[in-house]
């Protein structure tokens, strides 16, 4: 089990920017990879208004439990690895694995026993250190929608933010703010 806080930046491509950037940054198809992530919530969306989410990202035959919490700058990720049967009794049973996560979604109020799948997306990702932090190149699939996002992470909110404004203009990338994955998962869903 692992926690950090998540500082990134968000921006949406379009397709030909982000070819540009693979190209610039010479990522071949090798050095990409694909992830599943599988989100959850209750009927009544428990997470979505206390600022959480839920998911399971299956990735390489592995499988990883985390929760993510809003804080005052950036997001508290917890990750917890599981195995495939905790995965498939979690998605189809509702039966939810011991362990720090569990913990969390308890002091939060959620009642794990009716978390179900409220959707899921394909990412083919890259990744380069740049500037002290990692962009993140992510081409994603909700059904028949594709979208191209751009993120930096970094440790420092302020020197992020301005790196990244930086490295937009530098690469003639309009500002587009990007909602997070499982909102635009869910948008295409409706």
């Amino acid at each position: 089990m692992a926690t950090n806080l998540e500082i990134e930046f968000k921006n949406m491509l379009t397709e030909v920017e982000y070819n540009r950037l693979l190209q610039e940054f010479d990522i071949n198809e090798e050095q990409i990879w694909l992830q599943k992530n599988v989100y959850f919530d209750t009927k009544n969306s428990d997470l979505k208004h206390k600022e959480a989410a839920l998911r399971v990202r299956v990735k390489n035959n592995t499988y990883e439990l985390t929760l993510k919490t809003k804080k005052e700058i950036g997001l508290l990720e917890t990750n917890q690895s599981i195995t495939k049967t905790e995965y498939k009794a979690l998605k189809y049973d509702q039966i939810f694995v011991k362990g720090p996560i569990l913990d969390a979604l308890l002091e939060l109020g959620i009642d794990v026993n009716h978390l179900h799948v409220i959707t899921d997306l394909a990412t083919k990702r890259a990744e380069v250190a740049y500037e002290g932090g990692v962009l993140v190149l992510d081409k994603s699939f909700y059904g028949e929608i594709i979208d191209y996002e751009l993120e930096y992470e970094v440790s420092d909110f302020e020197d992020g933010k301005q790196i990244f404004e930086k490295f937009l203009k530098k690469h003639r990338i309009e500002r587009r703010p990007a909602k997070n994955k499982i909102r635009r998962a869910m948008e295409a869903m409706s």
